[in-house]
């Protein structure tokens, strides 16, 4: 069987789905290699949300192709939401891809594999409706003790800045019998921390026949014995339920955690984001959240240079963002795409002015940041052991229940052993504006030596 060079590219969404496809791939004998001069196929699974992930979705492709033209791969694929995006052009304007699958086909993997006759490229596209449960196969690609759950596909929002519902379709969310099945199966095999993601895993379940909610869903999740973390990422901040912050407040495996991308505070600017508050403010979101007796991290992102946003309008969301004192922050740019209904808008703004506002604000974040991690200090926490530190063998590395894989900080550990995948208590000693430092607590197993036990 032919051996598969498999990249992906985006979002923990995106990943997910590359988990399918590498799920089926390997479910039928082909082996995976992580060298693409190993690799007789090669398939990219690629990001399409704004330009500057178009691009790098391109210049991967192009790097793939001249290996195909020196002879060391047979087939070139791609998958994913560049292909939904810019659909049967492609054929034309990249011939060295034998074949593409849109976001709705990605289980049609295995049709692309083989060589076609006539060697003519092939693209699967439609519109996007496809939705895996726990019958798909999926090749898990994270570290063993972390998984992500996807709970939903698609997207039924229509934010004037964004295209995902073009390349996702409509909202549909997972039945909650589904999920259980898939996270049990995923705890069995080592799995302590789950993630769930979606466009907007808020909005689940509201869609199903019965309507469910995601506080029914954390429910059923929270009875699986052995998870020791759960997590939730993509809440949109008009759906922050007060049943969702008392099972915050009450449950200690559901991590007290929420990631609610609000965009920006300027009333005027969510309107032409379509982003409308409805009756609460989010300072008075925020109020609600933090009142709650656990205290529950918060990480946001924000959209800056938005066409019509005035100095006026930056200076409310740095005012918002120092008063307010989020635990996690990024800040985008904005990008104009073509489909998205900003993008018609005149008022735009100079990409040198864009670039200034969002280090500034990245620069007030990193000063709040500092300051809440330093209060951290001298406090034992519990740590998920994730390993050696890539820089150092001095170090091991890990998170606290309020870091999020790959977008948040780390704990780095310079006294002390753990295993990898076990969560023990360490005591922080210093602090930084995205990392916490501390040792292994005394009592706990190998105090003495910085290491890995196994």
């Amino acid at each position: 069987m032919a051996k598969v060079f498999f990249i992906n590219l985006g979002c923990a969404k995106n990943l997910v789905d590359s988990e399918l496809m590498l799920g089926l791939i390997r479910g039928n004998g082909y082996e995976i290699t992580d060298e693409p001069s190993d690799a007789e196929v090669a398939i990219v699974n690629t990001c399409a949300f704004i330009r500057p992930a178009t691009e790098e979705s391109i210049d991967t492709i192009l790097e793939l192709a001249w290996l195909k033209q020196k002879g060391r791969l047979s087939r070139l694929l791609v998958a994913g939401c560049f292909v939904q995006r810019y659909g049967r052009k492609l054929i034309r304007e990249i011939p060295e891809v034998d074949g593409w699958l849109g976001t709705g086909q990605i289980d049609r993997v295995l049709e692309l594999i083989k060589p076609i006759k006539g060697n003519t490229p092939v693209m699967f596209i439609d519109r996007p409706l496809f939705l895996a449960d726990h019958s798909h196969p999926r090749a898990h690609t994270t570290p063993f003790y972390s998984s992500y759950l996807k709970i939903a596909e698609g997207c039924s929002h229509r934010c004037s800045y964004c295209i995902i519902p073009a390349l996702r379709g409509p909202y549909r969310s997972r039945t909650v019998d589904s999920l259980l099945i898939e996270a049990k199966a995923m705890v069995e095999h080592g799995t302590i921390e789950l993630n769930l993601v979606a466009q907007d895993t808020t909005s689940y379940g509201h869609d199903l026949d019965p309507p469910s909610t995601l506080e029914e869903l954390l429910e059923a999740l929270l009875t699986i014995a052995g998870l020791k973390w759960l997590r939730v990422l993509y809440a949109h901040p008009h759906y922050i339920t007060e049943r969702l912050l008392d099972l915050m407040d009450n449950e200690e495996v559901l991590c007290p955690y929420l990631d609610v991308p609000i965009q920006h505070v300027n009333q005027e600017i969510l309107r032409a984001m379509r982003r409308p508050s409805g009756n609460e403010s989010m300072y008075q979101l925020i109020e609600r959240i933090r009142r709650r007796s656990r205290r529950i991290a918060l990480r946001t992102t924000l959209l800056v240079g938005f066409p019509g946003e005035t100095e006026a309008h930056f200076r409310e969301l740095c005012q918002f963002v120092r008063e307010v004192e989020f635990e996690r922050l990024g800040v985008f740019p904005f990008s104009p795409e073509k489909g998205a209904h900003a993008t018609r808008m005149k008022t735009t703004i100079p990409h040198r002015v864009v670039k200034h506002r969002v280090r500034e604000l990245m620069e007030i974040q990193a000063e709040i940041s500092k300051e809440l991690n330093q209060g951290l200090i001298g406090n034992t926490l519990p740590v998920l052991v994730e390993g050696l530190c890539q820089d150092t063998d001095l170090l091991l590395t890990g998170r606290i229940a309020t870091m999020a894989p790959d977008v948040d900080g780390q704990v780095l550990i310079n006294k002390g052993s753990g295993i990898v995948g076990e969560i023990v208590p360490v005591r922080i000693t210093e602090a930084h504006a995205y990392d916490l430092v501390g040792r292994i607590a005394k009592g706990s197993r190998g105090e003495n030596h910085c290491g890995i036990t196994s």
